[in-house]
C-alpha cells in the first residue's frame, strides 16, 4: 500500500520515472541508497538525520512513536524537517505512519 502511494498504480505496468543527478549524492557507482527506518523513540531521529546527511533516501515508520508519545513524535519530526531544509532536502508524509525524507538532489512530487 504504501509503496503504491509512492510509486503509482503504475508500478509493474507502463512505467513512469524520474531520472536523479546522483553525482552531488556521493553516491557509489550512481546508484542512491533507500532506507527504510523506524522511530519508536526521539533518540532515534539522530540516526535517520545521519542517513539523510549521508546523502540517503530515507522511508520512516512513525506509527511506533505516534501510539507511544505525540508530542515526542512532533519534536522528531520538526528536528528532521529541520535538518532536511538546512540541507535543502525535502519531507513529506506518504500517509498516517509514514514519512519519506529526500537529500538535496531528489524532490517528493505532489498531486
Amino acid at each position: 500500500m504504501v509503496l503504491e502511494k509512492l510509486f503509482g498504480k503504475s508500478v509493474g505496468g507502463e512505467e513512469s520515472y524520474i531520472e536523479l543527478d546522483t553525482s552531488a549524492a556521493g553516491a557509489e557507482g550512481g546508484k542512491v541508497p533507500i532506507f527504510v527506518d523506524k522511530l519508536v523513540d526521539f533518540a532515534d531521529s539522530d540516526r535517520i538525520q545521519k542517513s539523510l546527511r549521508n546523502g540517503s533516501i530515507v522511508l520512516v515508520k512513525i506509527k511506533p512513536l505516534k501510539e507511544k508519545d505525540m508530542s515526542e513524535l512532533k519534536r522528531a519530526i520538526e528536528k528532521l524537517r529541520k535538518t532536511c531544509v538546512a540541507l535543502n532536502g525535502d519531507i513529506a508524509g506518504i500517509d498516517e505512519d509514514w514519512i519519506i525524507l529526500c537529500p538535496s538532489f531528489a524532490r517528493i512530487a505532489r498531486d
